[in-house]
């Protein structure tokens, strides 16, 4: 099984075509997707596709000219060149308001350090085939099976005017564990284990033991639902686990300091610098590396050619400060992160997150579990949304009562809800550890490769009962 061959550089030298006085990113990208799906015993899903382009971004004056097309060579790069120039000399025509040109960037020809492996499509449904298999000879008693495998790997070539140039690769899958039962009142309960993450399946293998041992423990747990109890709605205190603490720093947090957003009126406008969450809680959007460890999704040069550096929201509770591109960093007078990113080459490059993570505290779960005489433990969410005033709903698929400082009963499906700056305010208790959800995808406009992760916090929240 050999590697699987890198996007040729149909781009070099075409800087030479770029306009004076033009600010210009040209980029040529690759993007593959794979799908597997087996369910109880058959497989109803087995897809890969793959597909290429290049696109430019000219900025003049204020205004971009965006073109791209799906052709990867050299005279598709000279095309859509003059293209997205054009359009941006047509816009410009029309701008009354005339803007400085953005600061300059350039660093140097940035690699990243992924190899995207192509790994046969036969392999990789053998290997689901093989769990789902002994999950229905081990599990006889659950109602339905899934296992899930997704791949989506992009890699890209950077030349700009006056930024970085780079070439990037960045490979990533996912291994979905989905299982379902009963519960004593007939109602269908589904819980979901997930594996995987930055990598090839080759270089970040899953070991069956592994496998095992967490579908033993999923088990037990959707046993436990199927048994479980309705939460008792109002405000309640709880621990919410690393998923959904990650999940709301995403959602709730992270969205409302995306700079684009703020400029179209979130509540961090109104915030900067001012306590928004107990002085426990930090948040930071983390670029590639997290202490001495690759993060689960580096990013190292993002599609606008700016080196990425790690993004500071959120420091012992005040909002320090967003994520920004090139054009939103110079409204607000600092440098950009490497926030802005594309999906496909056709696409446009977006504020985005990367690797948001809250960060450790210094107690103990079992020190916070039993700090609570009445509450819940909160430790996965299915779905959620947030908007831009931190106001967010998120479901919850597992949890526990917590009584006398003890967990209890599991808990039906419920949700959570509540404005993300005002509980985050309650927030007393900070685990010392964190986990990563390394498999996320934001729907904000295009579906992109994220992170998120954090400790267990204690805190406040508003959670539903029947």
């Amino acid at each position: 099984m050999g590697g699987y061959k890198m996007l040729e550089n149909v781009l070099e030298g075409k800087n030479a075509l770029f306009e004076t006085g033009m600010q210009t990113v040209l980029r040529g990208q690759e993007n593959r997707y794979r799908r597997i799906v087996v369910q109880n015993g058959n497989v109803v899903q087995n897809a890969r596709s793959e597909q290429n382009g290049l696109s430019a971004n000219v900025y003049k004056n204020g205004v971009n000219g965006f073109a791209s097309i799906a052709e990867y060579t050299g005279a598709a790069a000279e095309q859509v060149l003059k293209a997205a120039t054009e359009n941006a000399q047509y816009l410009n025509k029309y701008t009354r308001n005339k803007k400085a040109a953005l600061p300059d960037y350039r660093t140097g020809w940035i690699t990243s350090k992924g190899v995207i492996l192509d790994i046969e499509q036969k392999k990789l449904v053998d290997m689901c085939m093989e769990i789902d298999t002994y999950i229905g000879k081990t599990y006889p008693k659950l109602s339905n099976r899934m296992v899930i495998y997704r791949e989506d790997t992009m890699e890209k070539i950077i030349y700009t005017s006056d930024a970085c140039n780079g070439h990037v690769v960045y490979p990533r899958f996912a291994l979905y564990v989905v299982i379902g039962m009963e519960s004593k009142e007939g109602e269908p309960l589904e819980l979901t284990e997930c594996f995987g993450g930055y990598g090839n399946i080759n270089d970040n293998p899953v070991p069956m033991k592994e496998v095992q041992e967490k579908v033993e423990r999923l088990y037990k747990r959707i046993c436990d639902k199927a048994e479980g109890v309705y939460a008792e709605a109002g405000v309640k205190t709880v621990i919410l686990d690393s998923d959904v603490a990650g999940m709301i720093a995403h959602e709730a947090v992270g969205h409302t300091v995306e700079a684009d957003l703020v400029l179209g009126g979130s509540v961090a406008a109104s915030n900067l610098g001012k306590q928004v969450a107990s002085e426990k809680i930090s948040i930071v959007d983390y670029a590639h590396t997290v202490g001495e460890e690759m993060a689960p999704l580096p990013v190292f040069l993002d599609d606008e050619g700016v080196e990425a550096k790690d993004a500071v929201l959120v420091e012992n509770g005040k909002l320090t400060g967003y994520m920004n591109n090139r054009e939103t960093a110079g409204h607000f007078g600092v440098e950009p992160c490497g926030n802005a990113r594309a999906r496909e080459f056709s696409d446009e490059p977006l504020i985005r997150m990367r690797n948001t993570l809250v960060l450790p505290g210094k107690d103990k779960l079992e020190d916070m579990i039993a700090s609570v005489d009445d509450g819940y433990y909160l430790m996965s969410t299915g779905n959620g949304q947030a908007d831009l005033t931190g106001e967010f709903m998120f479901g919850i698929n597992m949890g526990y009562e917590i009584k006398n400082g003890k967990l209890g009963r599991a808990i039906f499906d419920t949700t959570v809800s509540g404005v993300a700056f005002d509980m985050l305010k309650t927030c007393d208790m900070v685990a010392d550890k964190i986990k990563w959800s390394p498999y996320g995808t934001c729907g904000k406009k295009q579906a992109m490769a994220v992170s998120m992760g954090g400790p267990a916090i204690k805190c406040q929240i508003n959670i539903g009962g029947r």
